[in-house]
Protein backbone atom coordinates (compact mmCIF):
# COMPACT_ATOMS: atom_id res chain seq x y z
CA UNK A 1 0.00 0.00 0.00
CA UNK A 2 1.44 3.40 -0.95
CA UNK A 3 1.81 6.16 1.64
CA UNK A 4 -1.13 8.20 0.29
CA UNK A 5 -3.56 5.27 0.52
CA UNK A 6 -2.25 4.37 3.98
CA UNK A 7 -2.89 7.92 5.24
CA UNK A 8 -6.40 7.86 3.73
CA UNK A 9 -7.16 4.52 5.41
CA UNK A 10 -5.94 5.71 8.80
CA UNK A 11 -8.14 8.82 8.78
CA UNK A 12 -11.22 6.70 9.46
CA UNK A 13 -9.84 6.00 12.95
CA UNK A 14 -9.24 9.70 13.60
CA UNK A 15 -12.44 11.17 12.17
CA UNK A 16 -15.13 12.11 14.67
CA UNK A 17 -18.68 11.03 13.80
CA UNK A 18 -21.33 13.56 14.77
CA UNK A 19 -24.12 12.34 17.03
CA UNK A 20 -27.48 13.81 17.96
CA UNK A 21 -28.42 11.54 20.85
CA UNK A 22 -30.68 13.15 23.47
CA UNK A 23 -29.13 14.91 26.45
CA UNK A 24 -31.03 12.64 28.85
CA UNK A 25 -32.09 9.00 28.80
CA UNK A 26 -34.69 7.76 31.30
CA UNK A 27 -35.04 4.14 32.42
CA UNK A 28 -37.88 4.19 34.90
CA UNK A 29 -36.75 6.11 37.97
CA UNK A 30 -33.12 6.23 36.76
CA UNK A 31 -31.92 9.11 34.58
CA UNK A 32 -28.73 9.14 32.51
CA UNK A 33 -27.16 12.44 31.42
CA UNK A 34 -24.84 12.75 28.42
CA UNK A 35 -21.27 13.27 29.65
CA UNK A 36 -19.02 12.68 26.63
CA UNK A 37 -19.65 12.60 22.90
CA UNK A 38 -17.36 9.92 21.52
CA UNK A 39 -15.26 9.98 18.37
CA UNK A 40 -17.21 6.92 17.19
CA UNK A 41 -18.55 3.65 18.58
CA UNK A 42 -16.96 0.22 18.53
CA UNK A 43 -16.23 0.77 14.84
CA UNK A 44 -15.53 3.86 12.72
CA UNK A 45 -18.48 5.58 11.13
CA UNK A 46 -21.00 4.90 13.91
CA UNK A 47 -21.95 7.60 16.44
CA UNK A 48 -21.56 7.02 20.19
CA UNK A 49 -21.77 8.82 23.51
CA UNK A 50 -21.21 8.12 27.21
CA UNK A 51 -24.01 8.88 29.67
CA UNK A 52 -23.46 9.16 33.42
CA UNK A 53 -26.12 8.02 35.85
CA UNK A 54 -27.66 10.96 37.65
CA UNK A 55 -26.91 10.71 41.37
CA UNK A 56 -24.13 8.11 41.02
CA UNK A 57 -21.21 8.75 43.36
CA UNK A 58 -17.90 7.37 44.51
CA UNK A 59 -15.34 5.58 42.32
CA UNK A 60 -17.27 4.78 39.14
CA UNK A 61 -17.54 6.03 35.59
CA UNK A 62 -20.02 8.80 36.45
CA UNK A 63 -17.39 10.66 38.46
CA UNK A 64 -14.31 10.35 36.22
CA UNK A 65 -12.31 13.50 35.40
CA UNK A 66 -10.32 13.71 32.17
CA UNK A 67 -6.99 15.40 32.93
CA UNK A 68 -5.40 14.85 29.52
CA UNK A 69 -7.51 14.11 26.44
CA UNK A 70 -4.67 13.03 24.20
CA UNK A 71 -4.90 13.56 20.48
CA UNK A 72 -8.13 11.55 20.08
CA UNK A 73 -10.04 11.79 23.37
CA UNK A 74 -11.68 8.93 25.21
CA UNK A 75 -13.23 6.31 22.94
CA UNK A 76 -16.26 4.07 23.38
CA UNK A 77 -13.94 1.09 23.88
CA UNK A 78 -11.71 3.00 26.31
CA UNK A 79 -14.64 3.68 28.63
CA UNK A 80 -15.70 0.02 28.63
CA UNK A 81 -12.12 -1.01 29.46
CA UNK A 82 -11.84 1.60 32.21
CA UNK A 83 -15.08 0.42 33.80
CA UNK A 84 -14.04 -3.23 33.91
CA UNK A 85 -10.57 -2.33 35.22
CA UNK A 86 -11.97 -0.07 37.90
CA UNK A 87 -14.45 -2.69 39.11
CA UNK A 88 -11.74 -5.36 39.29
CA UNK A 89 -9.24 -3.04 41.00
CA UNK A 90 -11.89 -1.98 43.52
CA UNK A 91 -12.78 -5.59 44.37
CA UNK A 92 -9.10 -6.47 44.84
CA UNK A 93 -8.63 -3.39 47.03
CA UNK A 94 -11.42 -4.67 49.29
CA UNK A 95 -10.01 -8.21 49.47
CA UNK A 96 -6.35 -7.21 49.83
CA UNK A 97 -6.39 -3.94 51.83
CA UNK A 98 -3.12 -2.06 51.90
CA UNK A 99 -1.87 -3.59 48.64
CA UNK A 100 -1.10 -1.60 45.51
CA UNK A 101 -3.20 -3.03 42.67
CA UNK A 102 -2.38 -2.80 38.97
CA UNK A 103 -4.94 -4.00 36.42
CA UNK A 104 -4.25 -3.97 32.68
CA UNK A 105 -7.25 -4.31 30.35
CA UNK A 106 -7.56 -5.13 26.64
CA UNK A 107 -10.90 -5.44 24.86
CA UNK A 108 -12.86 -5.54 28.15
CA UNK A 109 -10.78 -8.43 29.48
CA UNK A 110 -7.92 -8.46 31.99
CA UNK A 111 -4.54 -9.09 30.40
CA UNK A 112 -2.32 -8.39 33.42
CA UNK A 113 -3.04 -8.17 37.17
CA UNK A 114 -0.69 -7.88 40.12
CA UNK A 115 -0.47 -6.88 43.78
CA UNK A 116 2.51 -5.34 45.55
CA UNK A 117 3.56 -3.14 48.44
CA UNK A 118 4.33 -0.31 46.01
CA UNK A 119 2.74 0.92 42.80
CA UNK A 120 5.79 0.77 40.55
CA UNK A 121 6.38 -2.91 41.30
CA UNK A 122 2.68 -3.75 40.93
CA UNK A 123 2.70 -2.28 37.41
CA UNK A 124 5.94 -4.01 36.43
CA UNK A 125 4.62 -7.39 37.59
CA UNK A 126 1.26 -6.89 35.86
CA UNK A 127 2.93 -5.86 32.60
CA UNK A 128 5.06 -9.01 32.55
CA UNK A 129 1.94 -11.20 32.75
CA UNK A 130 1.65 -10.81 28.98
CA UNK A 131 3.65 -7.91 27.56
CA UNK A 132 2.55 -8.77 24.02
CA UNK A 133 -1.18 -8.55 24.79
CA UNK A 134 -0.68 -5.46 26.99
CA UNK A 135 0.36 -3.38 23.98
CA UNK A 136 -2.31 -0.70 23.49
CA UNK A 137 -3.91 -1.29 26.89
CA UNK A 138 -5.93 0.66 29.43
CA UNK A 139 -4.00 0.64 32.73
CA UNK A 140 -5.93 1.04 35.99
CA UNK A 141 -4.42 1.57 39.45
CA UNK A 142 -5.71 1.92 43.01
CA UNK A 143 -2.85 4.24 43.99
CA UNK A 144 -1.41 7.65 43.19
CA UNK A 145 0.79 7.60 40.10
CA UNK A 146 4.27 8.98 40.78
CA UNK A 147 6.92 10.17 38.35
CA UNK A 148 8.91 6.91 38.32
CA UNK A 149 5.85 4.99 37.10
CA UNK A 150 4.85 7.78 34.71
CA UNK A 151 8.21 7.44 32.93
CA UNK A 152 7.41 3.77 32.21
CA UNK A 153 3.85 4.50 31.12
CA UNK A 154 4.94 6.85 28.32
CA UNK A 155 7.45 4.46 26.78
CA UNK A 156 6.54 4.22 23.11
CA UNK A 157 6.81 0.41 22.77
CA UNK A 158 3.99 -0.01 25.32
CA UNK A 159 1.56 2.19 23.35
CA UNK A 160 -0.68 2.61 26.43
CA UNK A 161 -4.05 4.16 25.56
CA UNK A 162 -5.36 5.32 28.95
CA UNK A 163 -4.00 5.67 32.48
CA UNK A 164 -6.80 5.68 35.08
CA UNK A 165 -5.97 6.23 38.77
CA UNK A 166 -7.26 7.94 41.93
CA UNK A 167 -4.52 10.58 41.84
CA UNK A 168 -1.36 11.76 40.08
CA UNK A 169 1.59 13.70 41.45
CA UNK A 170 2.33 17.02 39.69
CA UNK A 171 5.62 15.53 38.47
CA UNK A 172 3.82 12.48 37.06
CA UNK A 173 1.29 14.65 35.22
CA UNK A 174 4.09 16.71 33.72
CA UNK A 175 5.85 13.54 32.54
CA UNK A 176 2.66 12.07 31.08
CA UNK A 177 2.20 15.11 28.83
CA UNK A 178 5.22 13.91 26.86
CA UNK A 179 3.07 11.22 25.25
CA UNK A 180 0.65 13.26 23.20
CA UNK A 181 -1.76 10.43 22.39
CA UNK A 182 -2.11 9.27 26.02
CA UNK A 183 -5.38 9.85 27.84
CA UNK A 184 -4.98 10.53 31.57
CA UNK A 185 -8.11 10.15 33.69
CA UNK A 186 -8.62 10.65 37.42
CA UNK A 187 -11.14 8.62 39.42
CA UNK A 188 -13.85 10.46 41.30
CA UNK A 189 -12.86 8.87 44.62
CA UNK A 190 -10.32 6.39 46.04
CA UNK A 191 -11.16 2.73 45.45
CA UNK A 192 -11.56 2.01 49.16
CA UNK A 193 -14.65 4.25 49.14
CA UNK A 194 -18.20 3.05 48.33
CA UNK A 195 -19.40 3.24 44.73
CA UNK A 196 -23.09 4.04 44.41
CA UNK A 197 -25.46 3.66 41.46
CA UNK A 198 -28.70 1.75 40.88
CA UNK A 199 -26.87 -1.61 40.83
CA UNK A 200 -28.48 -2.76 37.58
CA UNK A 201 -26.82 -4.00 34.39
CA UNK A 202 -28.43 -3.25 31.01
CA UNK A 203 -27.76 -5.10 27.76
CA UNK A 204 -29.40 -4.06 24.52
CA UNK A 205 -30.79 -6.77 22.26
CA UNK A 206 -32.61 -6.22 18.97
CA UNK A 207 -36.16 -5.29 19.86
CA UNK A 208 -35.63 -5.28 23.61
CA UNK A 209 -33.50 -4.78 26.70
CA UNK A 210 -32.05 -7.24 29.20
CA UNK A 211 -31.80 -6.08 32.82
CA UNK A 212 -30.16 -7.87 35.73
CA UNK A 213 -28.80 -7.08 39.17
CA UNK A 214 -25.03 -6.62 39.12
CA UNK A 215 -23.01 -9.64 40.27
CA UNK A 216 -20.77 -9.16 43.29
CA UNK A 217 -18.70 -12.17 44.36
CA UNK A 218 -19.00 -13.25 47.97
CA UNK A 219 -15.64 -15.08 47.88
CA UNK A 220 -13.66 -12.42 49.74
CA UNK A 221 -11.61 -14.35 52.32
CA UNK A 222 -10.43 -17.92 53.04
CA UNK A 223 -13.49 -18.58 55.21
CA UNK A 224 -15.62 -18.53 52.05
CA UNK A 225 -13.58 -21.36 50.48
CA UNK A 226 -14.29 -25.05 51.11
CA UNK A 227 -11.64 -27.73 50.49
CA UNK A 228 -12.88 -31.00 48.95
CA UNK A 229 -9.57 -32.74 48.21
CA UNK A 230 -7.38 -34.90 50.42
CA UNK A 231 -4.55 -32.40 50.11
CA UNK A 232 -5.07 -29.09 51.93
CA UNK A 233 -3.95 -25.66 50.70
CA UNK A 234 -1.24 -23.53 52.26
CA UNK A 235 -2.01 -19.93 53.26
CA UNK A 236 -0.16 -18.76 50.15
CA UNK A 237 -2.30 -21.04 47.96
CA UNK A 238 -5.47 -19.71 49.56
CA UNK A 239 -4.41 -16.14 48.79
CA UNK A 240 -3.62 -17.18 45.22
CA UNK A 241 -7.06 -18.79 44.97
CA UNK A 242 -8.71 -15.54 46.10
CA UNK A 243 -6.76 -13.51 43.56
CA UNK A 244 -7.41 -15.89 40.67
CA UNK A 245 -11.11 -16.31 41.46
CA UNK A 246 -11.59 -12.54 41.66
CA UNK A 247 -9.92 -12.03 38.28
CA UNK A 248 -12.09 -14.84 36.84
CA UNK A 249 -15.16 -12.85 37.95
CA UNK A 250 -14.12 -10.08 35.55
CA UNK A 251 -13.03 -12.30 32.64
CA UNK A 252 -15.26 -13.35 29.76
CA UNK A 253 -16.55 -16.91 30.05
CA UNK A 254 -15.39 -19.56 29.59
CA UNK A 255 -12.65 -18.25 31.87
CA UNK A 256 -9.60 -19.98 33.31
CA UNK A 257 -7.09 -17.97 35.36
CA UNK A 258 -3.76 -19.18 36.72
CA UNK A 259 -1.58 -17.29 39.16
CA UNK A 260 0.21 -17.02 42.47
CA UNK A 261 -0.63 -14.91 45.51
CA UNK A 262 0.77 -11.67 44.07
CA UNK A 263 0.22 -11.87 40.30
CA UNK A 264 -1.64 -13.51 37.46
CA UNK A 265 0.41 -15.78 35.20
CA UNK A 266 -2.07 -16.72 32.48
CA UNK A 267 -5.59 -15.88 31.32
CA UNK A 268 -7.82 -18.00 29.09
CA UNK A 269 -11.04 -16.21 28.17
CA UNK A 270 -14.05 -16.29 25.89
CA UNK A 271 -13.61 -19.87 24.71
CA UNK A 272 -16.46 -22.23 23.87
CA UNK A 273 -14.98 -25.10 25.89
CA UNK A 274 -13.31 -25.10 29.29
CA UNK A 275 -10.34 -27.20 28.17
CA UNK A 276 -9.63 -24.67 25.41
CA UNK A 277 -9.68 -21.85 27.97
CA UNK A 278 -7.30 -23.84 30.21
CA UNK A 279 -4.94 -24.53 27.33
CA UNK A 280 -4.96 -20.82 26.42
CA UNK A 281 -4.21 -19.74 30.01
CA UNK A 282 -1.25 -22.13 30.20
CA UNK A 283 0.02 -21.31 26.70
CA UNK A 284 -0.12 -17.56 27.29
CA UNK A 285 1.57 -17.89 30.69
CA UNK A 286 4.80 -18.84 28.92
CA UNK A 287 4.99 -15.26 27.62
CA UNK A 288 5.72 -14.27 31.20
CA UNK A 289 5.94 -16.34 34.35
CA UNK A 290 4.86 -19.83 33.26
CA UNK A 291 2.34 -22.14 34.98
CA UNK A 292 4.53 -23.97 37.52
CA UNK A 293 3.40 -23.54 41.12
CA UNK A 294 0.19 -21.72 40.21
CA UNK A 295 -3.36 -22.01 41.45
CA UNK A 296 -6.01 -22.23 38.74
CA UNK A 297 -9.50 -20.70 38.88
CA UNK A 298 -12.38 -21.89 36.71
CA UNK A 299 -15.49 -19.69 36.48
CA UNK A 300 -17.82 -22.72 36.36
CA UNK A 301 -17.81 -26.44 37.09
CA UNK A 302 -15.67 -28.95 35.20
CA UNK A 303 -17.70 -31.51 33.25
CA UNK A 304 -14.67 -33.79 32.75
CA UNK A 305 -11.33 -34.44 34.46
CA UNK A 306 -9.40 -33.12 31.41
CA UNK A 307 -8.65 -29.69 32.93
CA UNK A 308 -7.42 -31.33 36.14
CA UNK A 309 -5.14 -33.65 34.16
CA UNK A 310 -3.75 -30.73 32.16
CA UNK A 311 -3.13 -28.77 35.36
CA UNK A 312 -1.27 -31.70 36.89
CA UNK A 313 0.90 -32.07 33.79
CA UNK A 314 1.91 -28.41 33.88
CA UNK A 315 2.91 -28.16 37.55
CA UNK A 316 -0.22 -26.38 38.80
CA UNK A 317 -0.74 -26.98 42.51
CA UNK A 318 -4.48 -26.59 42.92
CA UNK A 319 -7.80 -25.40 41.54
CA UNK A 320 -10.65 -23.24 42.83
CA UNK A 321 -13.98 -23.82 41.09
CA UNK A 322 -17.71 -24.31 41.72
CA UNK A 323 -19.28 -27.74 41.99
CA UNK A 324 -22.29 -28.59 39.84
CA UNK A 325 -21.33 -31.32 37.39
CA UNK A 326 -22.68 -34.86 37.58
CA UNK A 327 -19.00 -35.84 37.40
CA UNK A 328 -17.84 -33.69 40.33
CA UNK A 329 -16.64 -36.68 42.34
CA UNK A 330 -14.81 -38.15 39.35
CA UNK A 331 -13.02 -34.83 38.86
CA UNK A 332 -12.10 -34.60 42.57
CA UNK A 333 -10.90 -38.22 42.63
CA UNK A 334 -8.61 -37.56 39.68
CA UNK A 335 -7.23 -34.49 41.44
CA UNK A 336 -6.52 -36.63 44.52
CA UNK A 337 -4.63 -39.12 42.34
CA UNK A 338 -2.52 -36.28 40.97
CA UNK A 339 -1.95 -34.64 44.36
CA UNK A 340 -3.79 -31.40 43.58
CA UNK A 341 -5.63 -29.20 46.06
CA UNK A 342 -9.31 -28.77 45.11
CA UNK A 343 -11.08 -25.73 46.58
CA UNK A 344 -14.72 -24.84 45.92
CA UNK A 345 -16.58 -21.54 46.09
CA UNK A 346 -18.72 -21.96 49.17
CA UNK A 347 -18.35 -21.82 52.93
CA UNK A 348 -17.68 -25.18 54.61
CA UNK A 349 -21.06 -26.74 55.44
CA UNK A 350 -22.91 -25.03 52.60
CA UNK A 351 -24.32 -26.90 49.60
CA UNK A 352 -24.42 -24.36 46.79
CA UNK A 353 -21.31 -22.89 45.18
CA UNK A 354 -20.86 -19.52 43.52
CA UNK A 355 -20.08 -19.38 39.81
CA UNK A 356 -19.02 -16.18 38.05
CA UNK A 357 -20.04 -16.15 34.40
CA UNK A 358 -19.36 -12.90 32.58
CA UNK A 359 -20.58 -12.28 29.02
CA UNK A 360 -19.73 -8.62 28.35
Amino acid sequence: MDNKKERTTRTQYQTKVSEDFPENLDFGPTKFVKKISMRYGENPGYPAAFYQEEGASGPNMATLEVLQEGTKGLSYINVGDMDLGQRLAKKLTEIFPGKSVAVIIKHEMPSGVALSDNGLEAFQKAWQTDALSNFGSVDVFNFRVEEDLARLLIESPRNIEVVYAPDFSPEALNTLTNRKSLRVVKMGAPLDQPSTDNGLEFKRVAGGLLVQKRFNSRIVSPEFIDVVSKKKPTESELRAALLCWTVACFTRSNAIIIGTEDKIHGIGSGQRSRIDAAEDAIRLSYRGYGPTGCIMASDAFMPFPDVVELAGQKGIKGIIFPLGSIKDQEVINRADELGLVMMVTRKPGEIDCERCFLHR
